[in-house]
């Protein structure tokens, strides 16, 4: 048997990409008018980021069901198990705190990151697995992932900032910006601003010269994420794909419902994962 690799609703990988590395998800939440729906299992409105909704942690149970499941399908190699930012989520302390109690043939990583930057951790793992490597080979696989990951992202409008209260040290430009148009990359793990930019198309234009400059000339893997706003996120994909010829395309995908209460309407965010 070989150690299976779990991940999040998060991590936005595409199905294709879950299939091809049997990697297992386990839903984050929304809570809306009273109803508490999983993202990837239950019908989110699309706009959902206009609603007066929230966002919870995976659940405990969901968690060691999803552990326990996965270590029976490994025939006891173990489990690596790969959650968005604890600085962003409650899910990836509670996901520690339930491996804890279950076996320690589970082993918790901590992505730093969200949305495709913590998708790569989890693509690391399940490759270092598919090849054959024991439990502590995936863990360290996914751990030095961890490192060579970076992600930017363009916001559109400040309201969803305001309200989700994730933006370390927004506080001292948010509440006087009036037409400010962040770019925002993660930091160890934290959403913070990178840069202030009046208007979208700087903005954009700036965070796709800040991926090219840390990729260089160096094929490292690319996702453009997108909340309702394809066309923007293609266009970035499509301008990545001109300035980095080592890198393969882009994966686009929607930033999903979660994080899009988080940013807002119109948000591109772009994730890298460097070669090692």
């Amino acid at each position: 048997m070989t150690v299976v690799v779990v991940t999040d609703a998060s991590s936005r990988l595409p199905a294709d990409l879950l299939e091809k590395w049997a990697i297992r998800v386990v839903p984050l939440h929304i809570l809306l008018d009273g109803v508490d729906l999983r993202d990837g299992v239950d019908d989110i409105p699309e706009d959902v980021f206009k609603l007066h909704a929230t966002t919870a942690a995976a659940t405990p149970a969901e968690l060691a069901n999803a552990y326990q499941q996965a270590l029976a399908d490994s025939g006891g190699d173990g489990v690596v198990a790969v959650h968005i930012s604890s600085a962003l989520s409650g899910t990836c302390g509670a996901a520690e705190r339930t491996a804890a109690d279950l076996d320690p043939k589970v082993r918790v990583v901590d992505s730093r990151s969200a949305a495709m930057g913590t998708g790569f951790v989890a693509l690391a793992a399940a490759r270092a697995a598919a090849a054959g490597a024991g439990l502590d080979a995936v863990a360290g696989a996914a751990s030095a992932a961890v490192s060579r990951g970076r992600a930017f992202v363009v916001v559109h409008r400040l309201d969803n900032l305001r309200r989700s209260g994730r933006i370390g040290g927004a506080q001292a430009w948010l509440g006087t910006a009036l037409a400010l148009k962040p770019l925002l990359r993660i930091d160890d793990g934290k959403l913070v601003l990178a840069q202030r930019v009046r208007t979208v198309s700087h903005a954009t234009a700036a965070m796709i010269d800040r991926v090219c400059e840390v990729a260089g000339e160096r094929p490292a893997a690319l996702a453009v994420h997108h909340v309702a706003n394809p066309d923007g996120a293609h266009e970035v994909a499509a301008a990545l794909a001109r300035r980095l010829p080592a890198c393969e395309p882009a994966i686009v995908t929607p930033l999903g419902p979660v994080l899009a209460l988080h940013v807002g309407a119109g948000a591109v965010a772009v994730c890298l994962e460097l070669p090692d």
